[in-house]
């Protein structure tokens, strides 16, 4: 909340969220408002949720659509016979997530990760957990790696893993988890010219570029159960090599096929392609101290619809500019 209200260009220090959603099973809309009270408290002034589960049966009924309206602490609007209460004090989708049919909206946003990936975490020992979810910084990969190769579906997950970095690391064969007695790390193998047979590496002795394509790779693929939500990497291709960018993209395209994928970059090399939709891009630019995110100004629209520029080279150039007319967020 300090954080929002410094980032505030004005009064009252008051911020809303609207999202839309979508899956294999339902669709829908969420949002809510907070809004600043005296002595630097808060409170959730209005908040919704619609849900639109494609005549799905939940306990024996069929759900056109589940709604419920929050306004300053009072449920205004529900559709549900019977709903929890509700407090001006947090968000009312964690009570409302208690009934089946809010449940996979809670999961979805609850599930939302951003990866701001740490070699240096990743190299050190761990004390080994459950792998359910790759942390911030990548420093429990080792868990991740090996809750994977315990089913079917996080096996194909590994093995795609393990070929994508294959094509970024050359001579790389695999990778796992290794015991280090009571703590684990990582274990590369890799083909080393000279030697009859791979060798194998700990994370202490690779570079920072092969774990954080590791990394990128892993919280790209790693389906360790429940909801594939949006994923957000900060620069994946830091401390890479330039010749890994299309590797790297093409990864990333790949993962979008079965989540959204939201990144980062200030690499003119990761795009430089010509194959880009105006879709995948959103330019980013402050302006008095406003971050505007939004699609592409005219003129970026109509130099790659012509196919006169890569998006890599208005980066270059600091001609990749979003239209203020049409930005997405501001904040």
């Amino acid at each position: 909340m300090a954080e929002v209200r410094r980032r505030s260009t004005g009064h009252p220090t008051h911020f809303a969220i609207d999202l839309e959603f979508r899956s294999e099973d339902l669709r829908g809309a969420y949002g809510f408002e907070v809004g600043a009270v005296k002595g630097g408290g808060f409170r959730i002034s209005r908040e919704y949720c619609d849900v639109w589960l494609d005549s799905r049966a939940i306990e024996g009924k069929r759900y056109a659509n589940a709604r419920f309206r929050v306004v300053d602490g009072e449920l205004a609007f529900t559709s549900e016979p019977v709903m929890p209460p509700a407090s001006e004090q947090r968000l009312y989708l964690v009570a409302a997530a208690g009934l089946e049919v809010f449940r996979p909206v809670f999961d979805g946003l609850a599930g939302i990760t951003v990866f701001n990936l740490n070699p240096d975490s990743m190299r050190q020992p761990q004390t080994p957990d459950a792998g359910e979810l790759l942390h911030r910084d990548g420093a429990n990969v080792a868990s991740v790696l090996d809750r994977l190769v315990r089913s079917k579906r996080g096996s194909a997950d590994k093995v795609r893993i393990e070929e994508y970095l294959q094509q970024i690391v050359p001579g790389m064969r695999g990778v796992r988890r290794s015991d280090l007695g009571n703590w684990e790390t990582i274990q590369f193998i890799q083909d080393v010219p000279g030697a009859r047979s791979p060798w194998r590496f700990r994370a202490q002795s690779v570079s920072d570029g092969t774990l954080r394509a590791l990394g990128v790779l892993v919280a790209l693929f790693a389906w360790t159960g429940g909801t594939l939500s949006t994923v957000g990497i900060e620069e994946p291709e830091s401390a890479l090599h330039p010749a890994a960018a299309g590797v790297l993209l093409d990864a990333l395209r790949d993962a979008s096929e079965r989540r959204q994928v939201v990144v980062t970059s200030h690499s003119p090399d990761l795009l430089d392609r010509h194959d880009f939709e105006l879709s995948e891009l959103r330019a980013v630019r402050s302006v008095n101290g406003e971050t505007v995110i939004g699609e592409l100004d005219q003129a970026g629209t109509l130099a790659l619809r012509e196919d006169l520029y890569t998006p890599g080279e208005l980066l270059r150039t600091d001609q990749l500019l979003p239209a203020r007319q049409d930005h997405a967020e501001a904040q």
